[in-house]
């Protein structure tokens, strides 16, 4: 079962790890003009960007709205954002939704995994569409992930799920505390 909205695994993942890097290995920025932009952005893709980190239009033209926002027809941002998915600057476009509001229960997960058996690991996580985010650290707990169920204790199968099937014990740490921190990257020039 998933997690309400949730469509797919947002991260690229399997082998997609980095070893010792903290991030997933097909994250690429290839190249960056001072001001921290990929290089090649214009205008519009910036403008294009600002609306859909924050103000993607909820509606049956998502891209005719965003079109008309900055001057463009639907199809000419439709080919966009394909272009900026396509060079990594996007990685994925989908919803953010607060599964404690929807009921559903969710916890950061952490494992100590031999790097002979990070891409067995990985594999067995990725397997499961209830993981949200995962990454590598370079910290003895070396792989993290965040996983959501309906329930705290269908959580808890699942991670024993996970040990059982990969012999590594995974360390359950539920929050006591909620702190969401809402993160945009500005791309116009204000």
């Amino acid at each position: 079962m998933r997690p309400p909205g949730c469509l797919g695994r947002p991260v690229e993942r399997s082998v997609g790890f980095a070893p010792n890097r903290g991030r997933p290995a097909k994250l690429r920025v290839t190249s960056l003009q001072p001001s921290g932009i990929p290089a090649g952005m214009d205008a519009y893709d910036r403008k294009i960007l600002d609306i859909i980190q924050s103000s993607y239009p909820i509606s049956a033209r998502p891209y005719a709205d965003v079109g008309a926002q900055v001057g463009l027809t639907e199809a000419e941002v439709l080919a966009r954002v394909r272009a900026l998915k396509q060079s990594g600057v996007i990685r994925r476009i989908g919803a953010n939704f607060q599964s404690g509001k929807l009921g559903w229960q969710s916890t950061l997960c952490a494992a100590r995994v031999p790097e002979d058996q990070i891409e067995a690991f990985v594999a067995e996580v990725n397997r499961h569409p209830n993981v949200t985010h995962n990454y590598l650290r370079q910290h003895t707990f070396n792989v993290w992930f965040t996983y959501v169920g309906p329930s705290m204790e269908a959580v808890r199968e699942a991670l024993a799920e996970i040990s059982r099937k990969t012999g590594i014990s995974v360390l359950n740490l539920p929050a006591e505390k909620l702190f969401k921190i809402k993160v945009d990257f500005a791309m116009g020039d204000s």
